[in-house]
């Protein structure tokens, strides 16, 4: 890594883990403490939770937070975009978090934290196994329960997408398709400059990003949504990044992700390519996988949930309704909804202080039984 890891936090890879050698960052492994598992989102790492993870080890935590499938330092899983997308639906991921803590020796957790597409994996271990993982906070993509057992794609909003003026498309198709990741590891910029831009796009520092609820799932509320959700139809997301490339005088003065951070994550996704992360998307759209995932149609998470976000993060409001279905019926312990000033979608990051105070105020109310 290019830039050193907070005093207290090391870095070790755990081998057979459902199939893969993962690397992990981890705190606080004095034995006998209660594990607070940390799971990041697309395009991140393990290092995403660097700024959190000594506040919880300090609070007497054990924290585990891995390079998930298809990222980092993490091996064992296929780079192409042809391989077995089985291994990339989120039942496989929850397999890779049991057998994780199987690994250090950890039958349950306090709580799994899960960050962007990290909050699905979450609200699945949760879902799946509510005896291991007895606590759940979900940060910047609210959970608004399985898909119905006679769901299907909505194909349609593609068609009514592309048919706006000017065109436009889904990022999450677009993350699908086969161009995707050559688009951003061989981005004409480079893949630190595209992930400066990337990151800057959809944090506060994008004066931009006032989110709103939209009125429904249909194209024109959809284009409400900034360029790095509904993009443009011909353009690439490299291409929509770059035109909210920060100044260098904002770069350097960027406290929440400067330079020797972010080449952390360049120097990663050079090496790897985006296509692990990728393959999330491609297997959550994949009908087979999302049938498998109907098992759970109904069911709410039971355990005590929380919910964190960035108070200018889209993210909360880009699927109309689930906002609100996870604080009615998907959650029915829901204890906070937090959405924090200051803070885009990169909300661990960008507000980790107040994401701290957070999470330590649930782990301790889900501790005394709340």
């Amino acid at each position: 890594m290019s830039a050193p890891l907070p005093e207290g936090v090391r870095a070790r890879v755990l081998p057979g883990i459902n199939g893969l050698d993962m690397h992990v960052l981890e705190a606080g492994a004095e034995a006998g403490r209660p594990l607070v598992l940390l799971l990041h989102g697309f395009p991140e790492l393990a290092y995403s939770w660097r700024k959190i993870m000594p506040g919880l080890a300090a609070a007497g935590y054990h924290v585990v937070a891995p390079d998930q499938r298809g990222y980092g330092r993490t091996t064992g899983w296929e780079r192409a975009y042809d391989g077995d997308l089985t291994r990339f639906g989120l039942l496989n991921l929850v397999r890779d978090a049991l057998a994780l803590l199987h690994a250090l020796g950890q039958p349950r957790v306090a709580a799994v934290v899960g960050h962007d597409f990290g909050a699905a994996v979450a609200a699945y271990c949760a879902l799946a196994r509510p005896d291991v993982f007895p606590a759940v906070a979900l940060m910047s993509a609210p959970f608004a329960g399985a898909p119905a057992v006679s769901g299907a794609p909505d194909g349609a909003i593609h068609a009514a997408l592309a048919a706006l003026d000017p065109p436009r498309k889904h990022y999450q198709w677009y993350y699908t398709t086969r161009a995707a990741n050559l688009d951003m590891w061989r981005a004409p910029q480079g893949v630190h400059d595209f992930l400066r831009a990337y990151y800057h796009h959809k944090s506060a520092d994008w004066a931009a990003n006032q989110p709103a609820p939209l009125a429904g799932w249909n194209a024109p509320e959809l284009a409400k949504l900034p360029r790095y959700y509904v993009m443009d139809r011909d353009q690439d997301m490299a291409a929509t990044v770059a035109r909210e490339m920060p100044s260098a005088a904002a770069i350097a003065a960027n406290r929440w992700l400067p330079e020797a951070e972010l080449r952390v994550y360049s120097e990663a996704f050079a090496r790897t390519g985006f296509q692990g992360g990728l393959n999330w998307y491609r297997a959550r759209s994949a009908p087979k996988l999302a049938a498998e995932l109907a098992l759970f149609a109904g069911r709410p998470i039971t355990v005590p949930a929380c919910f964190i976000a960035g108070a200018q993060d889209w993210g909360v409001f880009q699927k109309p309704g689930d906002l609100e279905t996870m604080q009615t019926t998907a959650c029915t312990r829901l204890l906070g909804c937090h959405l924090l000033p200051g803070a885009g979608h990169w909300v661990q990051q960008e507000q980790p202080a107040a994401v701290l105070e957070t999470l330590l105020a649930f782990l301790s109310r889900v501790a005394e039984g709340v």
